[in-house]
């Protein structure tokens, strides 16, 4: 009997101890992180693509992303490390909505993907008239804030 008592008292003591052991092994969490984000509509530009975003849910307003087409381009590079910051993924036919997932890198802007559908005809993709110059909200951009 007494040894019953001992062996379960051993196994309650390693199940608790071993998330103790488990959190002081931890390096401080996963260098990845990221935030989906439902898309309202994509607007293609000749540099890049504009994507409108929800803000919120109580004060509902669209907010607008400006990516670069450079992001998305797979040009030469000087090395395989180095990667574009964006990537266009093309949804098929079915009931799914475009979003944007951003990935962040120890809490740094690392690389977004863009989750789009195929068809151009969608009511997600949206149209700039040609006689609209936004040139300047493509430049210089090097990361992604978003608002909610």
């Amino acid at each position: 009997m007494k040894r019953i008592f001992l062996s379960i008292v051993f196994c309650i003591a390693v199940v608790t101890a071993m998330p103790i052991m488990a959190q002081e092994e931890s390096d401080g969490g996963p260098p990845y992180y990221y935030v989906n984000v439902p898309v309202e509509r994509v607007y293609a530009y000749k540099k890049g693509y504009v994507v409108a975003y929800r803000t919120g849910v109580l004060v509902p307003g669209l907010a607008y992303l400006y990516l670069p087409i450079e992001w998305f381009e797979d040009g030469p590079r000087v090395t395989e490390a180095v990667s574009p910051k964006g990537e266009i993924i093309l949804l098929g036919p079915g009931k799914s909505w475009p979003y944007l997932t951003v990935y962040y890198k120890d809490g740094e802007f690392s690389h977004v993907r863009l989750y789009v559908r195929r068809e151009r005809t969608h009511e997600s993709w949206g149209g700039i008239p040609l006689t609209v110059n936004i040139d300047d909200r493509f430049e210089g951009v090097e990361d992604i804030k978003l608002t909610y």
